[in-house]
């Protein structure tokens, strides 16, 4: 006789060591009907891994069907590179799951990385014509958060399509050409990027989540486009060590999912310090710490609504019915939701640091200094082994075409390559002001007495292409410079069946699993998330 529901759960919860029974497991977030019986794929993790404890399916199948699915889906253009080592990790986690040894809910899950990632066996191309034919052989590490991501038993299925060097925002890869957004039959508007592919295959039921990169909104923007969650932490809460460098004091790692509660999954495995990353935050890090998430984390939660970010008179009405639909899910699910003036906001966070540097008698600050991605180049290939000069050398024309700040004259950039980015001077004063200026808005919280601001990730949907965006001004650069932790989470689609806008969860930093279960509770409240048109 095969096992009740419930008796895989209390199994599944003893193996993996979380309480299961009373998740939302069954219907979780997707909406309308269920449709994860026959197609594990369109499911949660955690759905996932209770159908397998009741022996519905293996990893091993599971992990054929993504990889079939990813390959039918090859128009989309969202895949870099696939790894022929999935389906042995796949079995590998089978015979785990056999002796009662599986490592925790993302044994056998199949996830993918982005195309700066390091990835053993596989070339890194950064998505980058110029830069797959200097450097073909494949490499012999993994990036730290994929060797993470094995080391809890998750199924690497490769790697994702993405803009050159995770440089713009469009999903323009001059090695696998535009990537495709799912929602759109016609194939003419942008999935959004740097994290173009990850949020792609995501949101097609290729893999259940996937590694992106936002230093200016790279995951966020293609999150809102294709409409999945997609989570930019704290800053350093993600060692990015064995992964292509691009602004050392922005750049930050994290999820893309169907699910917030995925997404909380993926991040657990990832975080924590690591001295290989200057700037990793060092605080101890306990895993686990983001996979209880309740449903009813908004009952009493207060939200700042700042409706400075909300331009109103500029967005759609799609878009601002979406978003004052997303508020009132909040409100019905129990949040006090107030207007908040938060003590910066996205039109004075560069005047508010450069005051702070100037009042400290400092250097200007400067978040995109040279020295710092220069010297986090030369360490990238430094890891691999080898000669880091030289490589930087090679690489360095096809990298300087995105990242121009850098010396075009090998000599001055040779003086840069070994100056460590956690000394130099302008970055450091960056730093320092960011810390004032994050002050004055914890400040602004605490007088308020706030959980969370509220708002929409983008003001506008998914453009065309090959178009440039509406000019209206976004909060994405806000985060960043402030090193918040943003959860954002699908908030409608609009009649021509294109997402319509997500919502944003932001709070200070370290304070990502409030975010995550306010995020999660207002995902089951609202259920938003709807699979696109193609199904591999």
């Amino acid at each position: 006789m095969s096992p009740t529901r419930r008796d895989a759960l209390v199994q599944l919860g003893a193996l993996l060591g979380l309480p299961l029974v009373g998740w939302p497991l069954v219907d979780g977030p997707l909406t309308g009907e269920s449709r994860h019986a026959d197609d594990p794929l369109a499911g949660t993790i955690l759905q996932f891994q209770v159908g397998r404890a009741r022996g519905a399916y293996s990893a091993a199948e599971v992990t054929t069907a993504a990889l079939a699915r990813c390959r039918a889906g090859a128009e989309l253009r969202a895949i870099d590179q696939l790894a022929d080592t999935a389906l042995a990790e796949a079995r590998a986690s089978d015979a785990r799951a056999a002796r009662g040894a599986l490592r925790g809910p993302l044994d056998g899950v199949p996830l993918f990385a982005k195309s700066i990632y390091d990835m053993q066996g596989l070339p890194t191309t950064a998505s980058s014509a110029a830069w797959a034919q200097l450097f073909p052989q494949a490499v012999t590490r993994d990036a730290l958060e994929v060797q993470r991501l094995r080391a809890a038993g998750a199924v690497l299925l490769g790697k994702t399509a993405a803009d050159d060097f995770a440089y713009r925002g469009n999903g323009t890869s001059s090695l696998t050409g535009q990537v495709r957004n799912p929602h759109d039959p016609a194939g003419l508007r942008t999935p959004g990027g740097s994290s173009a592919g990850s949020a792609v295959v995501v949101a097609c039921g290729m893999a259940f989540a996937a590694l992106g990169t936002d230093d200016g909104g790279s995951n966020r923007i293609p999150a809102q486009f294709t409409g999945v969650v997609g989570m930019k932490p704290s800053f350093g809460l993600v060692p990015r060590t064995g992964v292509i460098p691009t602004w050392p004091y922005l750049d930050t790692h994290g999820p893309l999912a169907r699910s917030v509660q995925d997404a909380a999954l993926m991040l657990d495995a990832i975080a924590g310090p690591d001295a290989s990353d200057g700037m990793a935050d060092r605080t101890l890090y306990a895993r686990g710490a983001l996979d209880a998430l309740r449903s009813d984390a908004l009952v009493g939660a207060r939200l700042g609504l700042v409706e400075f970010h909300v331009p109103r008179a500029q967005m759609s009405a799609e878009s601002l019915a979406m978003f004052d639909r997303a508020i009132a899910d909040c409100v019905a699910a129990g949040a006090i939701v107030e207007a908040f003036v938060p003590a910066v906001n996205r039109a004075d966070v560069r005047d508010q640091f450069a005051a702070a540097s100037a009042a400290r008698g400092d250097v200007a600050p400067n978040h995109n200094a040279p020295a710092p991605t220069a010297n986090a180049l030369w360490r990238y290939f430094a890891g691999q082994g080898g000669d880091a000069e030289r490589q930087v050398q090679r690489g360095l024309a096809p990298f300087r075409a995105f990242y121009d700040v850098l010396p075009a004259d090998w000599e001055a950039m040779r003086a840069l390559i070994t100056q460590p980015y956690e000394a130099d001077a302008a970055s450091q004063s960056f730093a320092r002001s960011r810390a004032t200026v994050v002050e004055r808005l914890a400040a602004s919280f605490r007088a308020q007495r706030i959980d969370a601001m509220v708002y929409p990730t983008m003001p506008f949907g998914a453009p065309a292409a090959t178009d440039p965006w509406p000019d209206v001004r976004t909060t994405l650069g806000y985060g960043n410079w402030l090193g918040l932790p943003e959860v954002s989470v699908p908030a409608g689609y609009g009649a021509n069946g294109m997402p319509a806008g997500n919502l944003s969860f932001v709070g200070l930093p370290g304070s990502d699993a409030r975010l995550l279960a306010l995020a999660h509770a207002y995902e089951q409240r609202a259920r938003r998330f709807t699979p696109p048109p193609f199904i591999g």
